[in-house]
């Protein structure tokens, strides 16, 4: 079992920036893909961006050149930096963990995003 707790939510105006963290408990963390998805209200939650463990980066076209997702496997946690913030990033924004070896997925309790003047 993995525990995923999100931080870093909050509200800013709109070209704003925020960094979300999210902390893992103990765990292998190096063998865990590592993402951001958020869900707005009355929308399907949608990935954000997502990293492996080689550091390979995948990005939504609606968040490319504005957020940078970077994991720190010394201290078992990934980073999400969000610049340029539009009203229409205003959601929850979730951690997910994938387990390699097995696909077995965690989700993190969320933290929520406003994005408003």
């Amino acid at each position: 079992q993995v525990q995923l707790v999100e931080s870093g939510g909050g509200l800013v105006q709109p070209g704003g920036s925020l960094r979300l963290s999210c902390a893992t408990s103990r765990t292998i963390f190096s063998l865990y893909n590592m993402g951001w998805y958020r869900q707005a209200p009355g929308k399907q939650r949608e990935m954000v961006a997502s990293i492996n463990p080689a550091g390979t980066t995948y990005y939504a076209d609606f968040v490319k050149g504005r957020f940078t997702i970077s994991r720190d496997n010394a201290r078992n946690m990934v980073l999400l930096q969000m610049d340029s913030l539009k009203p229409e990033d205003a959601a929850v924004y979730y951690c997910k963990a994938v387990l390699l070896s097995s696909g077995n997925v965690f989700w993190g309790q969320g933290t929520q995003v406003t994005v408003s003047s």
